[in-house]
């Protein structure tokens, strides 16, 4: 698919007022709304990957290895395993088992919780459910922080792993409290590696471990993820016809083959239906469903308050 710049409409910040109160009427008389998020959704949360949460938690990796955010240092070339699991145990729990500072997906869910609705997303961080979406209507495509694969793989299965995941951050020196915030006791410096008998292991063929999130040709799709996938199917075809709201929040350039640009073509050819994106600056859409769009420049936390 090839657009060029001419082809695209975006809404003015000057009419950002009127979008809202049009996406809320929307909204109100849908039969049923399509979600599709990305990784704005939960920076709006505040689940941002560099500045004062990097820099609380992962110190000692910037100054050794000279990278700047959590992203980034998923790809480094760490000098052993041990290091590649305490930068990945801290990861896992700040992005997965802590939750995010603002309500975002709270707010979300209020506005959505009597539609009949379904999500895909490509975001890792489980805030969905932890928010109180159904997981029946829940469609994690990349996988998902709190779960662990073989990084062979030799099967298709995959394993949660909160509780490894804890003992790894306390072999570093961290604590954990009753609201699952990961905590430096004060005067600890915490260790930048594990000891070498908690690396992950395989069960079955005693590789090691891996997480499950779709970097290569190696990313497990478990009977989780398929019976998902044909939830997320099955509900599409169900609504063709009706009044359907596909609402595009945070979705950036990545992979815009699997939220962005099937919502364009759903919402060109679904007669009944209404394509809306908020996304602060990257809010657009083709000319051919322009007179069908909702395009608002703004932050999602801001513009799900004033829907609301």
């Amino acid at each position: 698919m090839i657009f060029h710049r001419n082809s695209f409409s975006q809404t003015d910040s000057a009419d950002t007022q009127t979008s809202i109160e049009n996406l809320k009427h929307v909204l109100d008389r849908a039969d049923a709304v399509v979600i599709g998020a990305g990784a704005g959704l939960s920076a709006s949360a505040g689940f941002h990957y560099g500045g004062e949460r990097f820099q609380k938690y992962f110190q000692d990796f910037e100054e050794k290895y000279h990278f700047h955010d959590m992203y980034s240092g998923m790809f480094v070339q760490y000098d052993s395993p041990e290091e590649i699991w305490a930068f990945w145990s801290r990861s896992i729990w700040l992005n997965r088992y802590m939750d995010p500072p603002k309500p975002v997906y709270q707010l979300l869910l209020e506005l959505i919780r009597e539609k009949d609705y379904f999500v895909i997303t490509t975001n890792i961080d489980h805030c969905f459910q932890k928010a109180g979406f159904n997981k029946e209507r829940l469609f994690y495509t990349q996988g998902e922080y709190g779960l662990w694969q073989c990084s062979v793989p030799c099967h298709n299965r995959t394993y949660d792993n909160k509780e490894p995941v804890m003992e790894l951050l306390r072999v570093q020196g961290y604590e954990i409290n009753q609201e699952d915030n990961l905590i430096i006791p004060q005067n600890t410096v915490p260790k930048m590696r594990i000891p070498t008998e908690l690396i992950p292991k395989c069960p079955e063929c005693g590789m090691p471990m891996n997480m499950n999130l779709r970097n290569d040709d190696t990313f497990v799709e478990d009977e989780g993820w398929h019976r998902a996938k044909s939830r997320y199917q099955d509900f599409l075809k169900q609504h063709q016809e009706d009044s359907v709201l596909f609402l595009e929040l945070g979705v950036g350039w990545n992979t815009p083959i699997i939220i962005k640009y099937p919502f364009w073509r759903m919402a060109a050819s679904w007669p009944h239906s209404v394509y809306a994106c908020i996304n602060r600056g990257q809010a657009l859409a083709p000319e051919n469903i322009e007179n069908r769009s909702i395009c608002i420049n703004d932050d999602i936390m801001t513009s799900l308050l004033q829907l609301k």
